[in-house]
């Protein structure tokens, strides 16, 4: 006998009631699963994070890098520049101060489970993971600096990658050539390479945008940093491996100032200082004779500072140019008053040689027998009844006048030679200086100049 209508309404509403209560149900649980999850996740303690990510109970090795036996490590390296200076051309090195920033990515270190973006951890943690093994290749001395703390920064990202950073003071050694010093420019390298880790596992690449950063108003004493920083790769081979190499090359241009206050400009006045010896009276013999031995120590003085500061390199710098013949115009400011002194005494001298002339005859006539007794002016002795001995007097008297007027002659002749010397001296010695100069500041200002920044 079949149900009535109204019973099989009734089971079918009971039916549709249990069914909406169920799913009800089921999705109260699916939610409140997920809240706590959720709520599990955020109540998250650092530690325990730290710990499940980087810790013990994490599984990961700082020994092994990341992709072990897989594709090698790509570490991007960036560097600011806090000062640049001390750079020293006796021992061809040079002083930086940088903050030394690599990121790579190491998938091991990826994380979901804490809501921020990035980790900055402490310093300290930088022995739970593993890290380049970077070093400098032209380093001659560096230290870490650790006041107040260590300056390092770890900063992991939430797709594992990594960022470390920080601050070193390098020693870095810089080849100089010093052939045009000091109107030179230098090429200072620093090179970073990996130790350990050949191509296969690990690879360094420069920053694409700002892989050199300069802090403002960063200033040299002697010289100017150019803006353009040359960005290089140095690979190299050994018989252990090819090595991953990043270069940066800066260059620095000499400003000469200090070497014109200091070197050039004294040097000039010098050289002007021994020419005031031509204006002096040439009997005055010490006068001369001191001012000229004074210019010429004094030189050879200043010459020696500009070299003390200086390698003992083998070739010829452009100051050793210049010293060189300023030392040469002033030694031959002294030599110039030795040949008008020699020279304005050759009147002396000819009449010496005479006088040992005339004497060497006599004794020849001696010794002959034939002895003139009118080589003697006897005959002003003889008395005579009429006076002839006053007339045979003349003619010695004008002998001696006249050899006197030859030798007032003669000395002017040479005293003339002398003073046409010093009249010489006075525009050829400006002259040939000036010269000079010429010729040196357009090789070394001009041509050598323009050759270096065309090479560079």
């Amino acid at each position: 006998m079949g149900k009535p209508p109204g019973m099989n309404r009734f089971f079918t509403r009971v039916l549709a009631a249990l069914f909406t209560y169920l799913m009800a149900t089921n999705n109260f649980r699916v939610v409140d699963a997920k809240e706590y999850d959720s709520r599990s996740s955020t109540n998250l303690s650092p530690s325990d994070f730290l710990d499940s990510l980087m810790g013990r109970t994490s599984g990961y090795d700082a020994r092994i890098r990341p992709n072990f036996k897989g594709p090698p490590v790509n570490v991007t390296c960036n560097i600011f520049i806090n000062s640049f200076g001390s750079i020293a051309e006796t021992t061809m090195d040079y002083r930086v101060n940088i903050f030394l920033r690599q990121k790579w990515n190491d998938p091991r270190l990826a994380y979901s489970k804490y809501p921020d973006s990035s980790l900055d951890l402490d310093p300290s943690m930088l022995d739970s993971i593993w890290k380049p093994d970077l070093f400098f290749a032209n380093e001659k001395g560096a230290n870490f600096h650790d006041v107040t703390t260590d300056n390092k920064l770890l900063r992991i990202f939430k797709d594992g990658t990594v960022l470390y950073s920080i601050r070193l003071t390098l020693i870095l050694s810089c080849p100089m050539d010093l052939k045009n010093f000091p109107m030179d420019v230098q090429t200072c390298t620093m090179q970073l390479e990996s130790f350990g880790y050949t191509m296969n596992d690990l690879v360094f690449e420069w920053l694409e945008n700002g892989a050199v950063q300069v802090s403002d108003g960063l200033t040299l004493p002697q010289f100017i940093m150019r803006e353009e920083k040359e960005l290089g790769y140095c690979t190299k081979h050994y018989n252990t491996g090819k090595f991953t190499c990043i270069e940066v090359n800066f260059h620095l241009e000499r400003q000469m100032g200090y070497y014109l206050i200091q070197m050039y400009i004294p040097s000039l006045l010098i050289v002007i200082l021994s020419w005031v010896s031509f204006w002096i009276n040439m009997d005055a013999a010490p006068a001369r004779v001191a001012l000229g031995i004074t210019t010429v120590l004094t030189m050879t003085t200043q010459s020696s500072g500009s070299r003390a500061s200086l390698p003992k390199v083998s070739y010829v710098k452009a100051i050793d140019i210049w010293m060189a013949v300023c030392l040469l115009f002033v030694f031959a400011a002294l030599l110039e008053y030795a040949g008008v002194n020699f020279v304005s005494r050759q009147q002396k001298e000819f009449l010496r040689l005479r006088r040992r002339q005339r004497r060497n005859n006599k004794d020849e006539d001696m010794r002959d027998g034939r002895f003139n007794l009118a080589g003697y002016n006897t005959s002003q002795c003889l008395p005579t009844k009429d006076g002839s001995a006053v007339k045979n007097a003349a003619p010695a008297l004008n002998s001696q006048q006249s050899a006197a007027k030859d030798l007032e002659t003669m000395k002017k002749k040479f005293v003339d030679r002398a003073k046409r010397i010093d009249t010489i001296s006075r525009a050829g010695f400006p002259l040939a200086f000036l010269i000079f100069n010429v010729f040196y500041w357009v090789t070394y200002k001009i041509i050598r100049y323009e050759d270096i920044h065309v090479k560079t």
